[in-house]
């Protein structure tokens, strides 16, 4: 062999020692940004979580504020060129009038109007995290007898893509906070079902079973309609959660108490019980995380399960309800065929927590695939 084909081997050959000497989480992160729609699907979810994270600023209008001579307003499109001149992002004004037939509401662009968009534009105050108020908006138009609506707005003229923003923050907090306490409820029960067996691990599953037996959109009405409606609409936020936590939890124990009877007798188990490690360091320290790819994995695709409840409980109007926003609660605008047919910008909610859930599917994909770093 020549100097130059051993030459051009060497760097086959160092990349394959990488991998080899390679640390878990790198070639975990190495699988998973081969896998494209995982990868784009974590950058959707990041900027969706700032936008929830910050949805005062990102929102142009508060959205509660009524504009009555605004009603059922289509979205405003963004142009960059008038009359073939360039100008920069714009939108034309919206002049209102109504059909003398049928006293239908018409809105007609106005070309002669051109607002110019201003990024960190001046608006509505609110308060920014408890902290300072201000009124400091992404962007925005000067004219205050004009909006920019990027998703139009709803029969009370509020803005949908602001409801839609602060939507964002209850919906994905609900499904974030739900998931963290059903894997709570789901690893300690599930691992404690799989170490000790027994009546315990009989106890649990059977608990689990009947949970599981039990439909599961009859048992959230249920649980959701036992709710006062004169409670506070924050406690019942928050025990909307709660219900969703309770009810998810069982897939996840059920995976647990498998694999945990699978590795109860290995080795590195065994050695530590000699060592005199207690039950509870040997579960939390040494059988738990062996189970960590699976169990993040399993976050990222239980999350849209939670999302999907509580939109469907809102949606009912067995979940929250106004004044809170959320997608179920925006979603119960678009109820009948007069609003999709006169208003489909109203439908904008259920897009979000489709390609919302799509994420988190795709994300929890690569996730799985890149779990196992070893395999390829």
């Amino acid at each position: 062999m020549t100097e130059q084909a051993l030459n051009t081997d060497l760097p086959a050959r160092d990349h394959k020692e990488d991998l080899y000497t390679a640390k878990p989480w790198k070639l975990i992160w190495r699988r998973f940004s081969k896998h494209v729609l995982a990868v784009v699907s974590l950058w959707f979810l990041v900027l969706l979580a700032l936008c929830a994270i910050f949805a005062e600023p990102v929102a142009p209008y508060s959205p509660t504020g009524v504009q009555r001579l605004r009603t059922l307003a289509p979205p405003t499109p963004i142009h960059l060129f008038h009359e073939g001149q360039f100008i920069g992002p714009f939108v034309y004004g919206l002049s209102r009038e109504r059909d003398p037939n049928t006293a239908r509401v018409r809105y007609e662009t106005d070309t002669d109007t051109i607002l110019p968009i201003r990024l960190f534009h001046s608006g509505d105050e609110y308060s920014f995290f408890g902290l300072f108020r201000t009124g400091v908006h992404l962007f925005g138009v000067e004219d205050k007898r004009q909006q920019i609506n990027l998703l139009g707005t709803d029969d009370l003229g509020r803005d949908v893509f602001s409801r839609l923003t602060h939507g964002a923050r209850v919906t994905l907090s609900a499904g974030l906070v739900g998931v963290v306490f059903a894997f709570v409820l789901g690893l300690t029960l599930g691992s404690v079902a799989g170490y000790f067996g027994g009546w315990i691990d009989s106890s649990i599953q059977r608990l689990t079973e009947f949970i599981r037996s039990i439909p599961t959109i009859p048992l959230w009405m249920g649980l959701a309609a036992a709710l006062p409606i004169a409670w506070d609409p924050l406690f019942v936020y928050v025990l909307i959660t709660l219900i969703l936590a309770l009810i998810g939890w069982t897939h996840l124990a059920r995976v647990v108490r498998g694999q945990f009877f699978a590795i109860r007798n290995e080795d590195y188990v065994m050695a530590a019980r000699l060592a005199g490690a207690s039950e509870y360091r040997i579960i939390t320290k040494h059988m738990l995380p062996s189970m960590t790819s699976y169990i993040i994995a399993a976050l990222t695709l239980a999350v849209p399960e939670m999302i999907l409840g509580e939109t469907a409980l809102s949606f009912l109007g067995l979940g929250l309800r106004p004044p809170i926003v959320s997608w179920g609660v925006l979603l119960q605008d678009a109820q009948n065929l007069r609003s999709i047919s006169m208003a489909p910008w109203l439908l904008s909610p259920g897009v979000a927590v489709v390609l919302t859930v799509l994420a988190f599917n795709f994300l929890g994909d690569g996730l799985r695939d890149a779990a196992d770093p070893y395999g390829q």
